[in-house]
């Protein structure tokens, strides 16, 4: 009897220890039932320009559809600006068209009368210095006589110079530099009025995508910064939900494989499909619930949400009962 006592309290100790062991043992049970939240994607609305909001026609709540009007800025100050520039545009190409022109043959023939109107006065200017200068000499005028004559001689003699160098240009026609450096004109001050017509259009705020109000951020009257969130827009469709997967798990799941789930609002049964896994492990968030510990490293898989409604909501907890996924033969 004293031999059996020890034997059965070394097998006590042995089925202790093996249960101690198994305690330890990492948790491999694969998962048909997971738990993550509603993810509803959102979208901040803002204009690309400063100003003060003059009106926002929806109400936090109401469905807009993509491309609708939702908001404007006051335009008076882009509208001005815009016809400046309009302007500019129009002057730039109205000396363009008056240099591709040409000059007038009315501006040639006048050059050429006041060329021959400088010749004539240097011919009578150079009669009236020789006659002073044939006078100087017998001292029948005086060096002032003199010395006047020879300085309209000189005045004529430069102002014929001006005449024909000025007839020459006109004959010549225009330079083609000056024609070029009037296009250049041109484009910039198209590339201005663009510009100002481009902050014009930016006065409007439209909705990029289907979906539902969740934010009116701003109210008529507010000045608003470039950048600056207006509006805020959730995209209901599609919907996801985003959820985690222990290690063990990822072997018995697949992109495409059917889910259901609930929330603990309402009984209701959801239906959706695994959309994407993450290939990349990471700590488990502490705003999810699993069973196993949250030092474990899990992977994030987002699910679409093929039959949502407006029962569901941002960040809402959800458990997630995984469907078998279908093997070859039962397609």
């Amino acid at each position: 009897m004293k031999k059996i006592i020890p034997i059965f309290l070394l097998l006590a100790i042995i089925v202790t220890l093996y249960f101690i062991h198994k305690s330890d043992e990492p948790n491999l049970e694969v998962q048909t039932t997971i738990y993550g939240n509603v993810d509803i994607r959102e979208v901040n609305l803002a204009f690309r320009r400063a100003g003060r909001l003059e009106k926002v026609y929806r109400e936090e709540g109401d469905n807009v559809k993509a491309g609708e009007l939702l908001a404007e800025l006051d335009d008076i100050t882009f509208r001005n600006t815009l016809s400046t520039a309009s302007a500019e545009v129009d002057l730039a190409k109205a000396k363009l068209e008056e240099l591709l022109a040409g000059y007038r043959s009315q501006e040639i023939d006048s050059a050429r009368a006041e060329v021959k109107r400088a010749e004539a006065a240097l011919a009578n200017a150079d009669s009236s210095f020789k006659r002073q200068k044939k006078l100087i000499s017998s001292g029948a005028t005086s060096a002032l006589n003199y010395d006047s004559g020879k300085a309209s001689k000189d005045e004529a003699r430069a102002s014929l110079a001006v005449a024909r160098a000025q007839l020459s240009m006109l004959e010549e026609g225009i330079r083609s530099q000056t024609i070029e450096t009037a296009r250049a004109q041109v484009k910039v001050a198209e590339t201005q009025r663009d510009s100002a017509e481009t902050a014009f259009k930016d006065v409007k705020l439209y909705a990029s995508s289907d979906g539902v109000v969740d934010a009116r951020i701003f109210e008529p009257g507010a000045m608003v910064n470039s950048s600056t969130p207006v509006l805020s827009i959730a995209l209901r469709d599609p919907l996801y939900l985003r959820a985690y997967v222990g290690e063990p798990t990822l072997g018995s799941i697949k992109q495409g494989q059917k889910v259901t789930f609930t929330t603990d609002a309402s009984p209701k049964i959801y239906h959706g499909h695994i959309g994407f896994i993450s290939g990349v492990a990471e700590f488990t968030p502490k705003t999810v619930e699993t069973t196993q510990l949250r030092s474990d490293l899990v992977y994030r898989m987002r699910i679409v949400v093929t039959d949502a409604d407006k029962e569901l909501n941002q960040g809402q907890p959800v458990t997630i009962a995984l469907q078998p996924a279908e093997s070859p033969n039962d397609k």
